[in-house]
């Protein structure tokens, strides 16, 4: 019995419990689909998951062990995760487009002795130092590979189950270790407590019902998979886990599924903006979702589909600290601190900012273990990132008087230009309005009077060409002077992770190459406007 009244139960946010509860409250009801795959009854899924723990536990799994899972999204993966913490064992999944050094970093920093791993990624394994992993189950394909003991996919399921949770689990362990896909570092694994998981999902989520069917479209090695997961484990609600998201299709499953609830992030929703208009629009079960980042495509997509659209922020290393109401009305809002959660904005000293002025967000939670409790062996990462006692997310945010926070930049990609802090989110959003572009990064480089230029570096749309010069023209109105970009590029794809976040210290490192447009060069002036007399 936990005296602390703000720690939530075992019983409601540790998934054994939690799964054991939903079983014997409902066990016919649906609680997951499988794109193409099989359909799990609450009781189904309790039976599977003490297959798969009793199939761990032969192989000397035990409470606290950590466990790679190098999969894409499946039913073998979800199981993964399930069986690996109904005993109490940690989930340790690996982005899938990892290898080389980067997969050798997560191998051996994880520390796991086995790995369960998709059979077409087998292979990268012999390239790398993989510490003491020393097992492999592989799933999805039969596949061997020296040094290895390699098990086959049904060693993931015992052919009779374990009877019960075999040792009891804290609201405060480790449920699983997350990597970071960092830009200009080694990933850092960040360690969730089952407290952090259940924050973030159904105690930020509150508008979640347990009628809810969510569509998870997003990998399991992101919390923007993981979370549905902790919220229908929370609320007694269901998903249909999908491979990936898919532009042309997304609405047929929608219907297909009886979705009612999803998740839409950036690029998803110019994609789906862009799909032809049709008479049944609104004709779908999607009564809600939430989309980042809020701005105009965000709300044109909901009011062209009916649906109730909500925005939030949100880090592995926090749980949704923000969320806002449906249809906030400022562009770039990330909505208001939910109940339980302080942040403020400060400056380099930790100092806190008014109104209106950008500085650091940090965050901290009124529940102990709401947030990360550190980076799996990292103290220095640790305690810089904790330092004061709040968690700093490294993210350059704003607020206003009524309580709204807005993002602005990471803060190593703001922009210092005349006396001015330029958000590089601000100028890319302007310059991907442009109907010939793709997607686009603003980083700085050095000027000739000590501080940063605008390089704008953009990718052409399908089926487009970009004339540096009609762009620039196209900004001219739509930006404040020192915004403007001094240098422009094109190339074909931007440099980014595998969990797709655009390198930017790659395109800084070039910097202004031969093939960039500059307006100086093309005669072009640009000054302030003189406002009054």
């Amino acid at each position: 019995m936990v005296y602390d009244p703000r720690i939530p139960a075992k019983e409601e946010c540790v998934l054994a419990y939690q799964l054991e509860h939903w079983a014997a409250r409902k066990p016919d009801d649906l609680f997951v689909s499988f794109e193409g795959g099989p359909r799990w009854s609450w009781a189904e899924m309790l039976e599977q998951t003490r297959r798969a723990a009793a199939a761990f536990q032969a192989m000397g799994v035990k409470k606290g062990d950590h466990v790679l899972s190098w999969q894409p999204n499946s039913w073998e993966a979800l199981l993964t995760w399930f069986g690996l913490n109904y005993l109490g064992a940690v989930y340790v999944p690996v982005n899938v487009a990892y290898k080389g050094a980067l997969l050798e970093h997560v191998v051996k920093l994880s520390d796991a002795k086995l790995m369960v791993c998709h059979a077409d990624l087998l292979d990268r394994l012999a390239q790398i130092d993989c510490g003491v992993l020393s097992d492999v189950i592989v799933t999805g394909g039969e596949a061997t590979l020296d040094g290895f003991t390699c098990h086959p996919a049904s060693a993931l399921q015992a052919d009779t189950g374990l009877t019960g949770i075999p040792e009891e689990i804290a609201p405060w362990d480790t449920q699983y270790i997350i990597f970071t896909s960092g830009t200009t570092g080694p990933s850092k694994a960040v360690l969730s407590s089952y407290v952090q998981g259940h924050a973030m999902g159904p105690v930020a989520h509150d508008y979640t019902e347990e009628s809810d069917h969510t569509l998870v479209n997003l990998p399991l090695f992101h919390v923007g998979g993981t979370v549905f997961f902790n919220i229908a484990l929370g609320t007694g609600s269901s998903c249909h886990l999908d491979t990936h998201f898919k532009t042309d299709v997304f609405w047929d499953t929608v219907r297909r599924e009886k979705i009612t609830n999803t998740l839409l992030l950036g690029a998803i929703i110019t994609f789906l903006n862009g799909l032809p208009e049709r008479d049944d629009d609104q004709d779908h079960t999607l009564k809600k979702s939430i989309c980042v980042p809020w701005n105009d495509d965000a709300r044109k997509l909901g009011k062209r589909h009916g649906i109730t659209v909500r925005t939030t922020f949100n880090m592995t290393e926090i749980s949704s600290p923000m969320v806002s109401d449906p249809y906030p009305p400022e562009n770039g809002t990330c909505g208001v601190l939910r109940p339980g959660v302080e942040a403020r904005v400060v400056d380099e000293n930790d100092c806190e900012l008014p109104p209106g002025v950008a500085g650091e967000l940090i965050v901290r939670t009124d529940t102990v273990w709401g947030l990360n409790h550190g980076y799996y062996k990292n103290p220095e990462a640790t305690a810089k990132a904790w330092r004061n006692g709040w968690f700093h997310t490294g993210d350059a945010f704003k607020y206003d008087e009524a309580g709204y926070f807005y993002f602005v930049d990471r803060i190593k990609d703001a922009i210092r230009r005349r006396g001015e802090n330029i958000s590089s989110f601000e100028v890319e959003a302007e310059v991907n309005a442009h109907p010939d572009v793709a997607e686009s990064a603003a980083v700085p480089v050095p000027s000739a009077f000590n501080e940063d230029e605008v390089l704008v570096v953009v990718v052409p749309a399908k089926g487009r060409t970009i004339d540096p010069e009609a762009l620039f023209d196209h900004l001219r109105d739509r930006m404040a002077h020192f915004m403007l970009p001094h240098y422009i590029r094109v190339i074909d794809d931007l440099p980014k992770t595998p969990t797709q976040k655009v390198q930017k210290h790659i395109l800084r490192d070039a910097g202004v190459t031969k093939d960039t447009w500059n307006r100086e060069a093309a005669g072009i002036t640009v000054k302030r406007e003189k406002i009054g007399s």
